[in-house]
């Protein structure tokens, strides 16, 4: 965890300003069209995954959803803010994080 490109990638958007934290920050900009990408840690509830899911799917928003293998406290650590959920709201990092989840999805075996 310690050299983490991902974990990383979120910490500069955490300091561009560009990271939505915590239930009400990712749906308020969810609701605002602002999410370019969602991203729920591996230990959060199915219940909030599900609360999100329907907002989506009732507003008809479509934005990437990524569960990933990262804890709460994992977050925590390289961003400083303990979530189960945030959205990234800029087209440019949250490619680049999902190019990194994937990178890091195939050097698993997953």
């Amino acid at each position: 965890m310690a050299n983490d490109k991902t974990l990383s990638m979120l910490g500069l958007a955490r300091r561009a300003g560009k990271l939505s934290m915590g239930h009400d920050m990712a749906l308020q900009a969810l609701l605002k069209n602002k999410a370019k990408l969602i991203l729920f840690c591996s230990d959060v509830s199915p219940r909030l995954i599900n609360e999100l899911n329907t907002t989506m799917e009732k507003h008809k928003i479509n934005t990437a959803v990524v569960k990933t293998s990262y804890t709460m406290d994992e977050i925590y650590f390289s961003v400083g803010y303990r979530a189960g959920v945030m959205t990234v709201n800029d087209e440019n990092f949250s490619k680049r994080i999902i190019e990194l989840l994937k990178q890091e999805a195939n050097a698993n075996g997953n």
